[in-house]
């Protein structure tokens, strides 16, 4: 999207658009709601978040203060949980428990994802300093490609490019 100036065209896909949806929903929906059985004595909604150090930003769904003193990342993603929990999630609740930490100066140890299509059941991630490093590594081969104006070779994992707007124009 950067390098080619080739939009995503989001507004065609129904699973981006349907998600949308259920974020618009559970922002108007119950927001005092307080998951005590996570130990959330606080929330925000709907935050943008960006990292002036790590040149990242985005919206966290919730930013979740826990009775332990911590903040975690709450995301809530229109799919089914199928026992695998994808990459790509996880690497969303790092890069935004780094934001978290930065603007917040609070420590974050986990992050959450509800899934809405299995009765929002939610999976819990506890997150180490290598998955903080991982992620970091992520972010500075994103800025790299960006700086050089190139795109990375098609991934060998046949399955990611199901549903990737680019897949017709990787190499």
């Amino acid at each position: 999207m950067h390098c080619l100036d080739i939009p995503q065209h989001e507004e065609k896909r129904f699973k981006v658009m349907k998600g949308r949806d259920v974020h618009e929903e559970k922002i108007i929906t119950n927001p005092d709601y307080l998951r005590k059985k996570l130990g959330v004595v606080k929330k925000e909604i709907n935050v943008f978040i960006a990292s002036k150090q790590h040149h990242i930003k985005g919206i966290v769904d919730e930013v979740l203060f826990l009775d332990d003193g911590t903040a975690a990342p709450f995301e809530y993603k229109f799919a089914e949980f199928k026992d695998t929990i994808f990459q790509t999630y996880k690497y969303q609740l790092i890069l935004q428990a780094i934001m978290i930490e930065e603007n917040y100066r609070r420590n974050v140890k986990r992050g959450f994802i509800c899934f809405t299509r299995s009765n929002n059941h939610i999976e819990t991630f506890e997150f180490t300093e290598q998955d903080f490093q991982n992620g970091l590594a992520i972010v500075n081969e994103i800025l790299e490609i960006i700086e050089k104006g190139f795109y990375p070779n098609k991934s060998k994992y046949k399955n990611k490019c199901i549903d990737c707007c680019y897949a017709t124009i990787c190499t």
